[in-house]
């Protein structure tokens, strides 16, 4: 029972980052159609900004968390108005090589500034011990990640499934034509979704951090893992990358307790069984 418990809280909470970095990366390409191979940019950023204002400059774990990932969303603006509108019309394979020139660039960048090494977030002293839940202890940083990535989930619920904010998005990438005739700003809807997006890889990429190590070969280095997620989701559904993330993050978690050296293979092995069984996504119709 102990084992199944560890299993089960370790496996939730690495779906839980799984699902907060790649959603962005999902509705980007499900609702925007822009395939973006540079996600995992705006993650690493605020990862490694989190981390340098904490250590350098002495700020609060949370408030250099929010910090970062405004940062984030604020370089996704430019990056999508002077960059990626450019490519909205192009080819997948334009828009794959332009933002993979825009991952290359980054990481030297992130490289020059913060060292080739692994940056450590350091975390505060409430999140790097346990917690009692009944007779058992569990361990603070997996909670929280678990719990801000269902509160993460429910948010995104909100604003893309049950408000006029969502409605707005799909019209706008449906029929920019029709909807800039009846006063839809798609071209401001464009943007904020992608910033939208930056954030909440931006979020994944800070808590957690302790289980995918920040550096800045970050962005190239899961970016694998991302786009198997969004593979298997059959993009632009909440329920269904949420699912996906679930399946594979605890499935390889799982793995890695009983076979780690068979974890890489169990997580590819599902995605290569769910786009067998499910090639439109996990929860289509």
């Amino acid at each position: 029972m102990n084992l199944f418990v560890n299993i089960l809280i370790d496996g939730v909470a690495y779906s839980m980052v799984l699902f907060m970095i790649t959603i962005g990366l999902s509705l980007t390409l499900g609702l925007m159609h822009v395939v973006n191979m540079a996600h995992g940019v705006f993650a690493m950023i605020a990862g490694l900004l989190t981390a340098h204002l904490v250590t350098a400059w002495g700020i609060n774990f949370v408030f250099a968390t929010l910090i970062a990932i405004a940062c984030s969303a604020a370089v996704a603006v430019p990056v999508e108005r002077l960059l990626i509108r450019r490519f909205y019309k192009r080819s997948p394979m334009d828009q794959m090589l332009m933002t993979l020139g825009i991952v290359f660039v980054a990481s030297a960048a992130a490289s020059a500034i913060f060292g080739p090494q692994v940056v450590n977030v350091p975390l505060p002293e409430w999140l790097s011990g346990s917690v009692a839940i009944g007779d058992r202890q569990f361990p603070a940083h997996r909670l929280m990640v678990i719990v801000v990535g269902f509160a993460t989930l429910a948010l995104l619920h909100l604003t893309i499934d049950r408000s006029k904010y969502g409605v707005l998005v799909r019209a706008a990438v449906d029929n920019p034509g029709i909807s800039e005739t009846v006063g839809i700003n798609t071209q401001l809807i464009y943007v904020s979704a992608f910033a939208i997006g930056a954030a909440l890889a931006g979020l994944g990429g800070v808590v957690g951090a302790e289980l995918l190590p920040m550096e800045p070969t970050y962005p190239s280095r899961y970016l694998v893992l991302m786009l198997a997620v969004v593979a298997v989701s059959g993009h632009g559904s909440l329920a269904s990358a949420f699912a996906a993330a679930m399946l594979l993050g605890v499935g390889s978690t799982a793995a890695k307790y009983f076979y780690p050296e068979y974890s890489s293979l169990v997580f590819f092995g599902l995605m290569f069984l769910m786009l067998k069984i499910r090639p439109n996504g996990i929860l289509s119709k």
